[in-house]
């Protein structure tokens, strides 16, 4: 028996990344893919508590199966697990993003709660990013290193409440640090500082109220940190990195206990 891997996104069912991931592991494992009927950046670890949820089938041929699920990321991965798996799956995947997941957007991401939700059922889990928001991107170049993880998670497995984050440059001249046509390794690191600013853009309607959309620019808070995500995607690394689900500050427990337990 092939293995199965449980395949979502939060770019939607039709979207070019998770469709190009499909056609990239499908020689690897049996593929059930349940993905959001629209995009759904932005979701992070959100579910729906007081929607209905439903379920459509797209497509059906042998070894792959999509369905769509007009709730969140989570919801999908959820809605799988409970009524569309024949098995557990060996692995789940959020994927391939249309865009950066790297730092700080770990905690915003959609394609990460996808991956957040495997890992707390105790399924190997990794998520995929681009760092290239057209709907059009290039995914060729990320092919052999998502077949060669892919491959050894699904052999080896990952460490109970570890998943990992893989995130792959932009391949262009126009980047600010490379102008490299391919990656020039990989890089196992850790999630850089950052944070975003002026993140809402205020707007007056015609009929005479305001209204705001949400923005915003990244500033990378270290960039000279070499262990970090993004230096690495800033000088042409793919950058992988091992995320815990459990965000305990263990080091700060001694300390809050002579606090509040003297």
């Amino acid at each position: 028996m092939k293995p199965l891997i449980l395949i979502s996104n939060d770019d939607g069912y039709q979207a070019k990344g998770i469709n190009d991931l499909i056609e990239m592991v499908r020689t690897l494992a049996d593929i059930l893919v349940c993905a959001p009927d629209g995009p759904r950046s932005g979701q992070a670890c959100a579910f729906s508590a007081t929607t209905p949820l439903t379920l459509t089938l797209r497509h059906k041929e042998d070894g792959v199966e999509v369905w769509s699920c007009n709730g969140t990321p989570v919801d999908c991965v959820k809605m799988a697990l409970a009524n569309l798996c024949p098995r557990k799956p060996d692995m789940v995947i959020g994927g391939i993003n249309h865009g950066d997941n790297a730092s700080v957007n770990t905690h915003y991401s959609g394609t990460m709660g996808v991956t957040l939700e495997g890992c707390m059922k105790y399924i190997p889990s990794v998520a995929y990013s681009l760092c290239d928001y057209r709907a059009d991107a290039d995914f060729d170049p990320l092919c052999p290193y998502i077949q060669r993880i892919t491959k050894h998670v699904l052999e080896n497995g990952l460490p109970t409440g570890v998943c990992l984050n893989v995130n792959f440059p932009l391949l262009s001249s126009s980047t600010s640090q490379t102008s490299e046509t391919s990656y020039k390794g990989v890089r196992v690191c850790r999630m850089s500082k950052g944070s975003w600013f002026n993140e809402m853009m205020r707007c007056h309607h015609p009929r005479g109220y305001d209204y705001w959309w949400m923005v915003g620019h990244y500033q990378n808070d270290e960039p000279e940190a070499e262990n970090t995500d993004r230096w690495a995607l800033d000088h042409g690394y793919v950058a992988i990195t091992p995320t815990k689900i459990d965000v305990t500050a263990h080091q700060y427990i001694g300390d809050f206990k002579q606090i509040f337990e003297s």
